[in-house]
């Protein structure tokens, strides 16, 4: 079992019910909200023999987009928070996937919590393990409030460490070394903190396999995010004025600022 497929289920305060095998979902109270759980986890027995280890392929985006639509649908007076449990290693690279329109897949399930969210849905992204490139921008990235555990097996990138060694003719250890000193290019979730993207750093006892002090912790740190995002904008402003961007950010949020005025 993966760690977002554990954490899901320590989570929910019922049953886990899949939209499909490899997407998974649940409720779980937090507060006076209960909010709708939505995670990706392995599937072996997938067709698509790219998506079998927990990566956001065909069948995954369209069931995220599915799950996060009918959230939106049911809802009529009071907008349930929506809570993405991420822990995926990637978006499926595949040429099926390519094919078939992957990156058509993708944009659905991105356009599913991005209206939810500017609906007035608390959209909030639990990173309990990886998180890297489309896969988390597919699910996870339109939150409201992004949290992650403080631990070791946190990954937050654009892309794997061997990718982007040989992208930049580096070695892994050279690309380290850098990530010491520059803060986007660590793959630590520490270092990704300072960016200014994370609304939490959650330090559990054990990030793969939840007991009740890390569960209660993660729900009351949830629970406070969504009221966090009930009270902030619904676009995702709130990224850019946070004071981790101002200090760490500095430079492209003056580039924003100059591209905005020449464009006025």
């Amino acid at each position: 079992m993966s760690r977002g497929g554990n954490w899901i289920r320590a989570l929910a305060d019922g049953e886990v019910s899949p939209v499909v095998p490899s997407v998974i979902t649940a409720d779980a109270r937090l507060g006076e909200d209960v909010a709708r759980l939505i995670a990706v986890v392995p599937d072996p027995g997938s067709p698509y023999h790219r998506a079998r280890k927990g990566e956001v392929g065909l069948r995954e985006a369209y069931a995220l987009a599915e799950a996060v639509a009918g959230v939106a649908d049911e809802d009529v007076d009071r907008r349930r928070p929506v809570v993405a449990v991420v822990d995926l290693p990637s978006q499926a690279y595949g040429r099926v996937e390519e094919l078939l329109g992957l990156h058509h897949a993708l944009a659905v399930a991105v356009d599913a919590y991005a209206r939810a969210r500017t609906a007035g849905h608390p959209v909030v992204a639990l990173i309990v393990g990886t998180a890297l490139s489309g896969g988390f921008l597919a699910h996870g990235f339109q939150a409201n409030q992004i949290l992650a555990l403080d631990d070791p097996g946190v990954v937050v990138h654009a892309m794997h460490r061997e990718a982007a060694a040989r992208v930049t003719l580096r070695s892994v250890a050279e690309l380290d070394e850098l990530a010491r000193r520059v803060p986007p290019l660590s793959y630590g979730v520490a270092g990704w903190a300072k960016l200014g993207l994370c609304d939490d750093l959650l330090e559990v006892g054990n990030a793969d396999e939840p007991g009740g002090a890390d569960v209660r912790k993660v729900k009351d740190a949830l629970a406070a995010a969504v009221a966090r995002a009930r009270r902030g904008p619904r676009d995702l402003s709130n990224r850019l004025a946070s004071p981790g961007a101002r200090r760490t950010r500095a430079a492209s949020l003056r580039v924003r600022e100059a591209m905005t005025a020449q464009w006025r």
